[in-house]
C-alpha cells in the first residue's frame, strides 16, 4: 500500500468518527502476519491482498486508491454486519 494510499484511507475516516472503530478492527482483521516485525509497525495488509482488493474493486492493475465515499461505504457495511451478528 502506498502512503498516497494510506493518507486516503485516514482522511477518509477521519471526519467520520463513528466509524473510527471498525476502521480500527478491519484493519486488524486485513493486517499481515507479524506486523509489528517492520518499520513502521502498521497494521496494514500484503501487498498482494491489497492489489487483489485493489483489482477486485475497480479493476485495472491493482493501483487504484479508493475514493473516500467507497471506505465509508464499506466501513459502514462492516459495523452494520457486526451489529447484525450480535442480534
Amino acid at each position: 500500500m502506498s502512503r498516497a494510499t494510506a493518507w486516503a484511507l485516514v482522511r477518509a475516516v477521519a471526519v467520520h468518527p463513528g466509524l473510527w472503530g471498525t476502521a480500527v478492527a478491519e484493519a486488524f482483521r486485513l493486517r499481515r502476519r507479524h506486523w509489528w516485525r517492520t518499520w513502521p509497525p502498521l497494521p496494514l495488509p500484503t501487498d498482494e491482498l491489497w492489489r487483489f482488493r485493489m483489482i477486485t474493486a475497480y479493476g485495472g492493475e491493482g493501483n487504484a486508491v479508493p475514493r473516500q465515499q467507497d471506505v465509508v461505504s464499506f466501513l459502514g457495511w462492516c459495523r452494520d454486519m457486526c451489529r447484525w451478528r450480535r442480534t
